[in-house]
């Protein structure tokens, strides 16, 4: 239960749950789901309440299965699950953030090892890696001495979800913050002003640009368009754009090499002493990969270049056919990695979000821009990082 949901082990879990409640449920197809936002009311198929699971977690305190199998010897307890669950909406999957913003679960030694990448031999970390270690020193730092039951980046967190959905202002946030300070115990390690809590917020890497979109999916408003009112294709007044979400590529590779537990890993498909058999088990092997090698020998002789695969579909949000909807996730795939790791969620990329309620068809190349450019930008140019496996600018 108290698993990250982007991990095998909660996935497991909740397969194992879920066989067990439906062998034992009175109902031989349905079962109710113990998911925060169900609260234990109407029963669902296997699939539906697996997929609440997933998404939603667990009730905390639905630790008995009383309503899912358990003899009566071990359902003692009442479930106590709270009718108004705004509540249960204030929790965050600290874990699921980590992944997010850093690719993997922070383990016992992270912060010492990227510690040593701050002060061992070899170079000084860029801006950007700085950011990055120091962020994963927030996420473990305690809240003040002795908290066990957040840390100073998952109390922030916690506190601008609160300010998100309950539209506090800036300067409502800072006095919220100055209070804390004040009642919180001697060491604790809160910032000194919103500013300076937004500044670490962000360095989690998940802000996103809002670009206006044509409903018409003709053109987006952004660089010399940025100020115009209507599509210069079709006309169609702005005020009736759809939104596309923009989520930077660029800092998540970077962060990909100054991940001591990533970085060795992005030159996986170059080693000599991986599996050679003949068979295609990753797609270096393909005769793609090594054509393109062959025709950019200059892009092949660092094996640090990123390869990527794109991926996109459309997708239902409101988990029923009987809505009309499409929204596109843009997915990117680091073929880097080896296949135990480039296919695993945490390592996803998403690069856009093409907004419905309709499917963009052969436009999608309209949105496609944002991400075309910072690839562009990489082939092109080129991004300075820091490389955690050699201690070194690349």
């Amino acid at each position: 239960m108290h698993h990250s949901r982007l991990s095998d082990s909660y996935q497991n879990g909740v397969n194992f749950f879920l066989d067990f409640a439906f062998k034992n449920a009175s109902h031989e197809e349905k079962t109710v789901r113990p998911c925060v936002k169900c609260d234990l009311i109407t029963p669902v198929i296997h699939t539906i309440a697996f997929e609440h699971l997933i998404c939603n977690g667990f009730v905390d305190s639905y630790t008995k299965w009383v309503l899912h199998g358990e003899t009566s010897s071990h359902a003692t307890q009442n479930v106590d699950t709270p009718r108004d669950t705004h509540e249960s909406n204030y929790t965050i999957d600290m874990q699921g953030v980590i992944y997010d913003a850093i690719g993997h679960s922070i383990g016992d030694d992270e912060c010492e090892i990227e510690n040593d990448n701050l002060q061992g031999e070899g170079d000084e970390p860029n801006a950007k890696a700085k950011e990055f270690y120091n962020l994963i020193k927030d996420a473990e730092k305690e809240l003040y001495p002795g908290c066990t039951s957040f840390t100073k980046l998952s109390f922030l967190i916690q506190l601008f979800h609160i300010k998100c959905i309950c539209g506090w202002s800036d300067k409502s946030f800072g006095k919220v913050l100055d209070l804390f300070k004040k009642v919180l115990p001697k060491g604790e390690t809160l910032p000194n002003s919103f500013y300076e809590a937004k500044k670490l917020i962000n360095t989690l890497g998940i802000d996103y640009e809002k670009i206006d979109a044509c409903p018409k999916d003709c053109m987006l408003y952004r660089k010399e368009l940025a100020n115009d009112t209507e599509c210069e294709v079709c006309s169609t007044p702005r005020s009736e754009a759809k939104v596309l979400r923009h989520l930077p590529l660029i800092p998540r590779l970077q962060r990909l090499f100054m991940s001591s537990k990533t970085s060795d890993f992005m030159t996986w498909h170059y080693k000599q002493d991986r599996t050679s058999d003949g068979y295609m088990r990753h797609p270096s092997d393909s005769p793609a990969w090594m054509t393109f090698d062959h025709n950019h020998k200059d892009f092949a002789a660092d094996p640090r270049n990123v390869r990527l695969g794109l991926a996109s579909d459309g997708m239902n949000p409101f988990k029923t056919l009987s809505v009309s909807h499409s929204t596109w996730p843009v997915i990117l795939i680091p073929y880097n990695l080896p296949p135990w790791m480039c296919m695993k969620q945490p390592n996803f990329i998403m690069s856009l979000l093409i907004p419905s309620p309709d499917a963009p068809g052969n436009n999608i190349d309209v949105y496609l821009k944002p991400l075309i450019e910072e690839l562009k930008e990489l082939w092109e140019v080129g991004v300075e990082t820091f490389d955690a496996s050699t201690k070194k600018k690349i």
